[in-house]
Order: structure tokens, then C-alpha cells, then sequence
């Protein structure tokens, strides 16, 4: 296993998801753990639950406010940080005609906008050599109806993540994406789809997979954690799909 042993990993949207199942990971593999999250009590308990010695630091990823007091948080206590994992962010799904513009404000700001100042913010924390992963998925280069907004959002983070690969070369920082498709998270919920139309909505989603199933987030995890590491030294600007195969496009059979 790659270590990351005594190196200070901060994971945005870390109290629920992939963003737990990666601060497990990097907690395994030796890390200093940050975690961030909106809901005071669910960091909390998330928190608690990771152990570690992990840091729970309630912020809202929307909001420039709340990245500065975190990075003011985290240098602290740690001073400077090896991997910054932006995970947060929003599903908002609807027909482009009733898209409203708080709906398009708050999937922006939290996904796009937020995602780029909390990286901002955090550059003069970054040691040279460190690493950024970014969260988009697989709706960044697909057409699902119903995704507009969100889909746009994770472009740009996308486009975000080529381009800072270039920015921040010479301090030896690597940016990489990590694209998921279907994968068992409570983003569903959270958009407002109750528990009958989340099965729904994952059961027809593994039927056009490949592997016939779903993901889990302890496999994205591993991935994140692997760009994360010394194993992934060579590798910047690039991106990673983990579908099951989903977005492979079939021309016969």
C-alpha cells in the first residue's frame, strides 16, 4: 500500500460519501486528516467516528469566508498541507426550463466558484510537491436530461484542473480530476429524491453498466488516495473515470 504517512491531507465535503470513505483512507495510510463540512453536528460526528486524531472544521465550501477561516484553521494546527481533496458539492437536477436562478447561484457557487477560492486560499499552504485532487463525475462530459446546471458546474471544474496542472508546475503541485459515475452516496437524497426513487434511480443506472452494479465510495477512495501519493508522481492534468465502464460507448451488440 502507497503511504502517506505524517502527511496533512484536508478532504472538503468530508463528513458523508466519498468524502468520508477518502479520509478513511488517507487516515489508514498515515495521513493527518481535515475534514469539512456544513452541518456542525455531521462533521462532528464524523469526525468521531473517523477518529485519528481527525479535525472536523465546519464550512460551507459556497462561502470565501469559510475558506479562510479554515486555511487559518488548518495552519494552526498543522501549518502546511500535502493533499488537498475537493470533494464537496451539490446535485441540483431539473428541466432547463425550471431551473431557477437561486438553483443555479447555489450549484455554482458550491460546486464551481467555491471549489476554485478554497483552492485559491489554500495555495500558500500548499507545500511544493503537493497534491490536489478535484471531484467532478462523469456528467461533466455527458448529456444526462435533467443536469444542466450540474453538469456545467463539473465541466468547469474539469477545464479548472487541466489548466491549474499548467499554473502550478513549477512549485511541483499535481492537479488531477477523478470523474465518478454511479456510485452509492447520499447525493441523491440530498437532491430530494426519496428513498423509492434513489432505488429506482440506482437500479437503472447499474443496468446500464457494465460491471452490472453500482460503485462504492471506498473504491474512489482508492483512486484519490493513489494521486494522492508518491506512486502518482508523474502524474498531473490528467483525468479519471471510474464508471464501470458506463461512458464506454457500445457500437454494436
Amino acid at each position: 500500500m502507497s503511504t502517506l504517512k505524517d502527511k496533512v491531507a484536508v478532504v472538503t465535503g468530508g463528513n458523508s460519501g466519498i468524502g468520508y470513505a477518502t479520509a478513511e483512507e488517507f487516515l489508514a495510510r498515515g495521513a493527518k486528516v481535515v475534514i469539512t463540512g456544513r452541518n456542525r453536528d455531521a462533521v462532528e460526528a464524523a469526525a468521531t467516528g473517523l477518529g485519528g486524531g481527525t479535525l472536523g472544521v465546519t464550512a460551507n465550501q459556497a462561502s470565501i469566508a469559510d475558506a479562510e477561516g479554515l486555511v487559518n484553521t488548518v495552519k494552526e494546527r498543522y501549518g502546511k498541507v500535502d493533499v488537498l481533496f475537493v470533494n464537496a458539492g451539490i446535485g441540483a437536477f431539473a428541466p432547463v426550463n425550471d431551473v431557477t436562478e437561486d438553483q443555479f447561484d447555489e450549484t455554482m457557487n458550491i460546486n464551481f466558484k467555491g471549489a476554485f477560492f478554497t483552492i485559491q486560499k489554500f495555495l500558500p499552504l500548499l507545500n511544493d510537491g503537493a497534491s490536489i485532487i478535484l471531484l467532478s463525475s462523469v456528467n461533466a462530459f455527458t448529456g444526462m436530461p435533467g443536469a444542466s446546471v450540474y453538469s456545467a458546474s463539473k465541466a468547469a471544474l474539469n477545464s479548472l484542473g487541466r489548466t491549474l496542472s499548467r499554473e502550478l508546475a513549477d512549485r511541483g503541485i499535481r492537479v488531477n480530476t477523478v470523474n465518478p459515475g454511479p456510485i452509492k452516496t447520499p447525493i441523491l437524497a440530498k437532491a430530494g429524491l426519496d428513498e423509492e426513487g434513489v432505488t429506482a434511480f440506482r437500479q437503472k443506472s447499474a443496468e446500464r453498466v457494465p460491471l452490472n452494479r453500482t460503485g462504492e465510495s471506498a473504491e474512489v477512495a482508492k483512486l484519490v488516495a493513489f494521486l494522492a501519493s508518491a506512486d502518482a508522481s508523474f502524474i498531473t492534468g490528467a483525468e479519471y473515470t471510474i464508471d464501470g465502464g458506463l461512458t464506454v460507448h457500445q457500437l454494436l451488440g
